[in-house]
């Protein structure tokens, strides 16, 4: 697992494949080839607002469609959840979440 991968998660309280979220791993490596049970992770959803905070992602990255990765709603998954790989990021789409988690989180450059 690295950080800039995307991965399709099942809902826990069904399995309903349907059901399902694609996350992008945001952790920093280090804590993702650590032994904690958990990593950092971001939505991807349909819409783009066009926030500083949200990220365009689509077919290049794996996905089915255009979407967007939102760092406004970062969450912890368990590692052992990530599972169903979907695609990964380019080096300039982890430079753009790089800027809009910095934004997300109000660090400055």
């Amino acid at each position: 697992m690295k950080r800039g991968e995307l991965y399709r998660v099942t809902y826990p309280s069904t399995r309903d494949p349907k059901r399902s979220r694609v996350f992008v791993v945001v952790s920093r490596q280090v804590l993702i080839d650590s032994r904690f049970s958990t990593v950092i992770c971001a939505p991807v959803y349909s819409v783009h607002d066009g926030l500083s905070t949200q990220v365009p992602v689509g077919i290049d990255e794996g996905l089915k469609h255009d979407s967007s990765i939102h760092c406004d709603e970062l969450v912890s998954i368990p590692k052992s959840a990530l599972t169903n790989f979907v695609g990964k990021l380019s080096p300039q789409k982890i430079e753009a979440l790089n800027r809009a988690l910095r934004i997300a989180l109000d660090i400055p450059d």
